[in-house]
Order: C-alpha cells, then sequence, then structure tokens
C-alpha cells in the first residue's frame, strides 16, 4: 500500500507558485480513505519510503539534486483569506469526510510542545513543522501524508496564511461541522522555516503503553495541560477509525464501517463515527463495566488509554461527567481544543487574532461600507458649515445619519437605516422636516369625547 501511495504522489508533484510562503509539500489529491486516520494522537506505524520517495522526487522536480528545497515564510496570516481558507475547508469535508484526520493533523503539530523548553521553535508545538519530512516520518505521524495532500490545494489558493495556522484551522473547523462546539480559536502563527527546526521523535502519545494512566500524564504535563484537560481532549475518539494495517490496533473492519463513507473498514469506537458528540464516553463506560473477553468481542474499539478513563480515579470523574452532561464536555473540549493549538505557538502580532470578532479580517466589501459610513459626519458637517451662505435661503436639513441614534461604535447597516426612516415616515415624519400636528383630527377627537360625555350625563 505504501509503495502504491507513493507512486500516486508522484506524478502529482509540481512546480512552485511564485509566492514567497509555499514550502514543499505534496500537491493535490483527494483521498477518502485519509478519513479512516483516528482522530486522537496515538503512535501509528508509517511506511516512511512514502514520505520519503515523494520529498526526493519533488526535490529533483525543483532542481534541488536531492534535498528539500525550503522557501521561508515568516510573516503572520492574512485573516481574509484565514476566513476564505476556512470556507474551502468545510466544502473539503463535505466531499471528503476527512474530519478525523483533520483534526489529527492539527493536534499533532502542536502536541510535540515541551513547557520547559524556553526557545522557539525548540520548544515545539504548532508551528507547521509537520510538513517537513523528518517530522510525518515519524511513527505517530503514519498516515498524515494523506492530510496534506488534501490541504495543500488550500495552502496553494491562499498563500498569505502560514501552514501553521492552516493546519490549526482544519483541526477546529473539523470539530465544529461533525457537530462539535465553536472553538475559540486565534491566528497569526509563524511557520518554522527549515526541516532540522523539527522536534524530535516520541514526544506524542502511544496507544498502549504499560500504564496508560501514567503515560497519558507524562505526554500531557509535558505540554502543560491536566487530567481534565486530557479526559476532555480524549472524547475526539468520538471521530475517527483505527486500522490494524496501520497502527496495529482493531479489526480489519465492522458493521459501523464495512460501508465507509470513505474508504471502508476499520473498527471505530463509537457508532456514528463522523459525528462529533459524547457517546464515546457513553460506550466507554459501558464498555468498562464488561468482562474483556465480553469487550473484544464488540464491534467498537476500546484501547488501554481508552479504558484508563474510567480505571484511574481522577480521570474518572471527569470521563463520568462528560457521558452525563454533553453541555459540560463540549465547553471543556472547546477550552482544551482552543490551548492545544496555541501550544508552543510563536504570533504574529504576538497577542494573535480571531477571525471571528476581529475587525482587520472582514471581507473587502464590508470594509467599503464602513468607510463609507465613516465620512458620512464629514459629509453633514460640511452641509451644517454652507448653510449660513446660501444666498439667504433658508438653511438645508442636516442629512439623516442613523449613526447619531446608535449606542454602538459602529455604523447602522443599510437594512435597518431604511426601517427607521420608513417607520418615521409612516408617522408623517421625514428626514428632512419634523412631523406636523394634524390640528384637525385633534378637534375631531375633542368634539367626540365630549359628545360621549354628554351621553352618559344624560343617561
Amino acid at each position: 500500500m505504501a509503495e502504491r501511495l507513493a507512486a500516486s504522489l508522484l506524478p502529482a508533484a509540481a512546480s512552485p507558485s511564485p509566492s514567497a510562503r509555499r514550502a514543499t509539500v505534496p500537491a493535490a489529491a483527494s483521498f477518502p480513505s485519509s478519513c479512516s486516520a483516528r482522530a486522537a494522537g496515538l503512535r501509528l506505524r508509517s511506511s516512511r519510503s512514502a514520505a520519503g520517495r515523494f520529498s526526493k522526487a519533488a526535490a529533483g522536480r525543483r532542481g534541488g539534486g536531492g534535498a528539500l528545497r525550503v522557501v521561508r515564510c515568516m510573516a503572520a496570516s492574512d485573516a481574509a483569506e484565514l476566513k476564505s481558507a476556512r470556507e474551502d475547508i468545510k466544502d473539503l469535508l463535505k466531499t471528503t469526510y476527512c474530519h478525523p484526520i483533520l483534526v489529527r493533523l492539527g493536534w499533532h503539530d502542536s502536541g510535540t510542545y515541551d513547557k520547559n523548553i524556553e526557545e522557539w521553535p525548540q520548544r515545539g508545538g504548532a508551528d507547521g513543522s509537520l510538513r517537513f519530512e523528518p517530522e510525518l516520518n515519524h511513527g505517530a505521524n503514519a498516515g498524515l501524508i494523506n492530510a496534506l495532500k488534501l490541504i495543500q490545494p488550500i495552502k496553494d489558493r491562499y498563500p498569505s496564511i502560514t501552514y501553521a495556522d492552516l493546519f490549526q484551522l482544519a483541526s477546529a473547523t473539523a470539530i465544529e461541522e461533525a457537530g462539535g462546539p465553536k472553538i475559540p480559536m486565534k491566528y497569526g502563527r509563524v511557520d518554522v522555516t527549515a526541516p532540522e527546526q523539527c522536534p524530535p521523535e516520541g514526544r506524542l502519545p502511544d496507544a498502549g503503553p504499560r500504564d496508560p494512566a501514567e503515560h497519558l500524564r507524562e505526554v500531557f504535563y509535558r505540554m502543560g495541560l491536566d487530567d481534565k484537560e486530557i479526559v476532555a481532549l480524549s472524547g475526539a475518539h468520538t471521530l475517527g477509525r483505527a486500522r490494524p494495517d496501520r497502527s496495529g490496533w482493531g479489526k480489519p473492519e465492522t458493521k459501523y464501517t464495512k460501508d465507509g463513507p470513505g474508504e471502508p473498514g476499520g473498527q471505530s469506537w463509537t457508532v456514528e463515527w463522523l459525528k462529533f458528540d459524547n457517546s464515546y464516553f457513553k460506550d466507554m463506560k459501558f464498555l468498562s463495566q464488561l468482562p474483556s473477553e465480553e469487550q473484544k468481542e464488540q464491534d467498537l474499539l476500546v484501547l488501554p488509554t481508552d479504558a484508563a478513563l474510567f480505571e484511574d480515579p481522577s480521570f474518572k470523574v471527569y470521563a463520568e461527567k462528560y457521558a452525563e452532561d454533553q453541555e459540560a464536555f463540549f465547553k471543556d473540549y472547546a477550552e482544551a481544543h482552543a490551548k492545544l493549538s496555541n501550544l508552543g505557538a510563536k504570533f504574529d502580532p504576538p497577542e494573535g487574532f480571531s477571525l471571528d470578532d476581529d475587525m482587520s479580517d472582514r471581507p473587502a466589501d464590508e470594509k467599503k461600507e464602513e468607510a463609507a459610513a465613516a465620512l458620512e459626519p464629514v459629509v453633514a458637517a460640511v452641509s451644517t458649515a454652507t448653510s449660513d451662505d446660501n444666498n439667504g435661503a433658508a438653511p438645508q436639513p442636516e442629512p439623516f445619519v442613523a449613526a447619531k441614534y446608535s449606542y454602538g461604535k459602529r455604523e447602522l447597516s443599510d437594512s435597518m437605516k431604511q426601517k427607521i426612516r420608513a417607520e418615521y415616515e409612516g408617522f408623517g415624519g421625514s428626514p428632512d422636516k419634523p412631523m406636523q400636528s394634524n390640528y384637525f383630527l385633534n378637534i375631531m377627537i375633542l368634539i367626540a369625547g365630549l359628545a360621549f360625555l354628554t351621553s352618559l350625563v344624560g343617561n
């Protein structure tokens, strides 16, 4: 399989674009089978030949003589391009069902962080280093070359974003599109620039350590995460499958995976393995109560690190809670995912920026509307200033500016302005003159009132 994958990659290699942000990674191809890769960061076996052969071939096509040609991309990402890339990722998810492997891509790029190392990029973390061959060949990253093939066309379309941001954007979007919580992400991560900056192998979790609970703490404590965050992040096993021919874990296929979607086969942790909810904890709680022999007969996967969540007293508190309360799980997961995505990252600007509330990331048409709205007070001031020098004519009314009646900092939308104008004119007023009193109507109302009172007195 690895040989066929390598062969399929070679023809796809293309010449680099003129953009200063291109780096050496695989070109475009649609691989639904990549969706079978698991969503959590467990050690998987890989064939190193696929990534190695492709990298050498790509370098040869670039005239690199067998060495990777590295292009530096050290600037922050463009917010508008990130928003457009997010829409493209949503389209990709709808057609390839690659939610699990995109989650895993972001996790494995950031999960190499070591809080005991201060220097960047030696400390590891979310820096885009996973695109380089040395890290891609780590055993725990088996199959992630498929994720790079899926995501690279989006990077080509939006060269002003970094790989580090793109990996984390894809991971968070996959969670949200699978029905998970909104992740409070920030962006502006800087990319590493050379394969020599990749972290050493061995920093990611293993699926079957001798002491699963202790191993999880050793790995995640090194990142600065705690027991609650370990359990919450483990809940991402609600997505994805494991395949025995890749990771050594799971069944070749089950009744839940034999028909796909994507490439059939593998064993999932949950029945609906492309839906993000708290079913992982519900299923693990049920399976943990069965004898080991009966567990093996089930079609759902339970790894030693999964079982540890209901065996370790500290982990069990959170696992039991999440099995009963999906809202609590979503809240804790969103916070833990966002924290994981920032580990080790170097931001430009240093505080990063959000795609949801940062003003700089709005589309160009919105920026034009706001610029026009900002000019309205200037136009009004000019009109007022020239009204006294109008050849004796009556002063011109001040133009209607809805922002004068708004309590917020932003201009009202055009639809809101039209609504206010329509309601005002409906009562007889207009932006150009005050509403006049209707004296005839007032007199008629008064006469009718007197007649009513006279009738009452007569009765």
